[in-house]
């Protein structure tokens, strides 16, 4: 009954003891994750918690407090977990759920905080080996980072943090051109396009695009989708404009290309 507390967040987060109880429920099943013993109703207790959780993370008066007490750092073991089970993938998905409303607030003190976890290994690794549903937010996550300035920036820096990113999204749209899902193919797409308009970004995307993105794969589930074919039109149109230097240090971009 979220929606119908008013300012629930603010009474979460000032009340007595409450936060310390929500983390002692997530502490708690700590030890079920390795080995992975943990049960549907262990993990809808927890779940239950995050879910209260994320209404602290979303709300303005208390967001800043909530990172400032690292709270999102407590989730990450759930998001290092790679058990397929069912109470697993639920945990993830509602801990993603969490980073998600934080990153839709696009506030640059989000991105900030989370660039300096490992929020971005975590959400590539999820986004190669997750559920669909999973993958989506956890794309989703890794978009908002990129159209922050500093979020793009902090990706395109390095030759070994850029080729991470793109070895993972040209996984991701071959297994999209096996399994189509329009919803999760929108977010790929958005993360290339954010991609190009870093200069040296787009000279190695320009060598390891898949092709499935150049060609009509897609064009079916693309049919009732404006908006994405509008941005995978506008990313071939910046990757045929003038190229720009070598991504970070590292020229290899020839060795970006997915197998």
């Amino acid at each position: 009954k979220r929606e119908v507390v008013h300012d629930l967040a603010p009474l979460l987060w000032h009340s007595f003891g409450t936060i310390a109880a929500l983390l002692q429920e997530i502490q708690a099943v700590y030890p079920m994750i390795n080995p992975p013993n943990l049960t549907a109703h262990q993990s809808n207790r927890v779940c239950n918690a995050l879910a209260l959780l994320q209404c602290v993370a979303s709300h303005p008066e208390t967001r800043s407090a909530f990172l400032a007490a690292h709270i999102p750092l407590f989730l990450y073991p759930f998001l290092h977990t790679v058990s397929k089970t069912r109470p697993f993938e639920y945990l993830r998905l509602t801990s993603l759920g969490v980073i998600g409303a934080l990153v839709k607030t696009d506030e640059q003190e989000v991105i900030n905080f989370l660039l300096t976890t490992e929020i971005i290994p975590l959400c590539l690794r999820i986004m190669e080996t997750g559920t669909e549903l999973s993958k989506t937010v956890a794309t989703f996550i890794l978009q908002k980072i990129l159209l922050d300035e500093t979020g793009l920036s902090y990706i395109c820096q390095t030759y070994e943090r850029f080729s991470h990113v793109a070895m993972i999204l040209g996984k991701m749209v071959m297994s999209l051109a096996r399994e189509p899902s329009a919803r999760l193919l929108k977010h790929v797409v958005r993360c290339y396009l954010r991609l190009s308009d870093n200069a040296r970004a787009r000279e190695a995307l320009r060598q390891c695009l898949p092709d499935q993105l150049k060609d009509q794969t897609f064009t079916n589930v693309l049919k009732e989708d404006s908006s994405t074919k509008r941005w995978l039109a506008q990313l071939m149109k910046n990757l045929s404009e003038m190229a720009g230097g070598p991504i970070g240090p590292d020229p290899r971009v020839g060795m970006l290309s997915v197998p």
